[in-house]
């Protein structure tokens, strides 16, 4: 069997509330299969099973808030025989049997009337007999008891947005406490580049343009293939590798609020598709429907500020990833070309790394790679 737990979906996360599950005991279960839908600090969040199997059994209710790594279900694989255990949903206490209750006939006849269970009574009569008096007094605390409280209001969209801040605010600040940041930035001359996207938009229709965020991605996603150690965590005092190159891309949302969800495998994708899949995250993270591994597997984090007028981003690093991507605005600039001064359109790109994980000269090694991969976007 397969414990099917609550994920982590951000440093910040310390728990999420199951709404909904979409798969029943007994259903068939293949990879990236969505099952469930778990609302957190950053909204309602799509869970995907890792593992082909059948659903076993279920033991979370909806409406149950959980911390991460808790069992939400089992998973058994295929072939594998069914658990003995009861379904959740199943799930039923026996009741102890009932004495037998000592009582008046007027009594009884009260209780009939009165809708009172002589069971939850205690009598006063001779030998613990319960009386019509007993019944009475019973009925009458019934009807004074105070209405059943009911369910609390949904959280306001202004309760989410402070919680979903509270939640930033956490993971920045153990960012800023136990990641030593280092901050490099450099240059780059996006001339060549910004002539070959336009060359190639004109080649295009409307709907399957390219925008310049494109080529940043793409470029820090090659990048990190040439300097693998940028790509990855620091867990447990050590870095470990990540398993793909998935690109955190930020977000900001309406109202306020960051989430930063991954393009997978982007160093492998060409440009349509990580347009494509950028759109979709835009759109999909802006209605709350993000995917749990979208938003747990990022490798390194991607943050652009150019279109605000911000010139340079050095960006607090997302723990436990080792190193965040800053791009500011595309301006012209005097530039020296052949020895001679020339007007030219550049950004400054800046990496934050963990300091523990990368030293200085692989930060450097990883900002010359983008750069290169700048002056080349055809071959992105």
């Amino acid at each position: 069997m397969i414990e099917f737990r609550m994920p982590a979906l951000g440093a910040e996360m310390e728990a999420g509330t199951l709404v909904q599950w979409l798969k029943l005991p007994g259903d068939a279960l293949k990879r990236g299969d969505i099952i469930a839908v778990v609302d957190t600090e950053k909204g309602a969040i799509e869970i995907e099973v890792f593992d082909d199997g059948v659903l076993d059994r279920i033991l979370i209710a909806p409406g149950e808030k959980v911390p991460v790594g808790t069992p939400l279900a089992f998973i058994r694989a295929v072939g594998e025989a069914p658990s003995a255990a009861v379904p959740h949903a199943a799930l039923t206490i026996p009741s102890a049997p009932r004495p037998e209750c000592r009582a008046s006939p007027g009594a009884r006849k009260a209780a009939e009337d009165l809708k009172v269970d002589l069971a939850t009574l205690v009598g006063t009569g001779p030998g613990g007999a319960i009386t019509r008096e007993d019944v009475e007094r019973a009925a009458g605390r019934a009807r004074e008891a105070p209405p059943v409280p009911t369910a609390p209001a949904p959280p306001s969209p202004a309760d989410k947005m402070a919680a979903m801040r509270a939640a930033i605010a956490a993971a920045m600040s153990r960012s800023k406490r136990e990641i030593p940041h280092i901050y490099l930035s450099t240059t780059i001359d996006m001339s060549d580049a910004l002539a070959w996207l336009s060359a190639e938009n004109q080649r295009r229709a409307v709907d399957r343009r390219l925008l310049p965020v494109v080529l940043l991605v793409k470029a820090v996603a090659r990048a990190v293939v040439e300097v693998p150690g940028v790509n990855g965590f620091w867990v447990a005092d050590r870095f470990k590798p990540g398993s793909g190159v998935h690109v955190g891309c930020a977000i900001a949302l309406r109202g306020g609020g960051l989430v930063a969800p991954a393009i997978h495998d982007a160093d492998r994708k060409d440009l349509d598709t990580v347009m494509s899949e950028l759109t979709d995250l835009v759109a999909r993270a802006r209605r709350g429907t993000l995917r749990s591994s979208e938003l747990a597997d990022p490798t390194i984090t991607v943050t652009n500020l150019g279109d605000l007028g911000v010139e340079a981003a050095f960006a607090v690093i997302y723990p436990p990833q080792v190193a965040i991507v800053g791009f500011g605005k595309v301006m012209p600039r005097p530039w020296v070309v052949d020895g001679r001064i020339e007007s030219r359109t550049v950004l400054t790109a800046t990496v934050s790394a963990d300091h523990r994980a990368v030293d200085g000269r692989r930060a450097g090694q990883f900002l010359s790679a983008i750069e290169r991969r700048l002056q080349a976007v055809g071959q992105l």
